[in-house]
């Protein structure tokens, strides 16, 4: 008897730059997966269903049916999910621990800095309310600084950490974006460079194009939106 197509990923997914790092993963993997999605402009993010498996109230996430010894489980935390694909596929994130470590190194700069900064300066210069000349140059400056540690990284390197990891997965979302965060790509070429090489990829491609059956959300004109997004304060208890 022919054994069962194992039941695909459900990912729980918006096209941010959060949700392209697991569509690329997935593709890179050659995993199948549902998208299931999660419309953050009108609030799905804090449906109790969703809140069971991402209680950050934050998407990406993932339900594996196929999770350790066969069990289903749950991953939130974009990071998390790539980690939890690597060590699932033994793909793009080294079992080696001096190379695991330089890859984890990179996904937490991006995890910690280069994501919540660069989302930060769209916020001020797009979708904050009124302008606030210092918070635009506090984070513009901080995004062109980081973009400098990046370029720097790849100056005698053709991915991230060398070979092609869930490192460079995890920044090119948000790197794509230059121009509406206030940069100048020319100033950094080895990003430049790095940009085409990943746009290059078939997978990568087909993860940054995965869209949802949903009207595409203009955040800068959406004003219920933006107070979902930006006027959340903690549940009560």
């Amino acid at each position: 008897m022919a054994e069962a197509a194992a039941a695909p990923i459900e990912l729980f997914y918006w096209p941010t730059p959060n949700g392209w790092k697991v569509t690329i993963m997935l593709e890179e993997c050659g995993l199948p997966y549902v998208v299931r999605p999660i419309n953050i402009g009108k609030g799905d993010q804090f449906k109790p269903e969703f809140l069971a498996i991402s209680p950050n109230n934050k998407m990406p996430a993932i339900v594996d049916p196929a999770g350790p010894d066969g069990a289903p489980i749950s991953v939130f935390e974009s990071g998390a999910i790539l980690q939890y694909l690597g060590r699932k596929t033994g793909q793009f994130y080294p079992a080696d621990e001096r190379r695991r470590v330089e890859v984890e190194e990179w996904l937490f700069w991006q995890m910690g800095g280069f994501g919540p900064m660069l989302g930060q300066t769209h916020h001020f210069r797009a979708y904050a309310p009124e302008k606030v000349p210092y918070a635009i140059d506090r984070y513009t400056n901080e995004t062109n600084r980081l973009y400098g540690v990046l370029n720097e990284r790849l100056k005698d390197r053709e991915f991230i950490c060398g070979d092609y990891s869930i490192a460079d997965m995890a920044v090119v979302g948000w790197a794509k974006l230059w121009e509406r965060q206030g940069q100048d790509i020319a100033e950094f070429p080895h990003v430049k460079r790095w940009l085409d090489l990943m746009f290059a990829r078939p997978a990568v491609a087909r993860g940054l194009a995965v869209k949802v059956d949903e009207p595409p959300m203009d955040l800068a004109a959406d004003k219920d939106a933006q107070k979902v997004l930006f006027g959340q304060r903690a549940r009560a208890g």
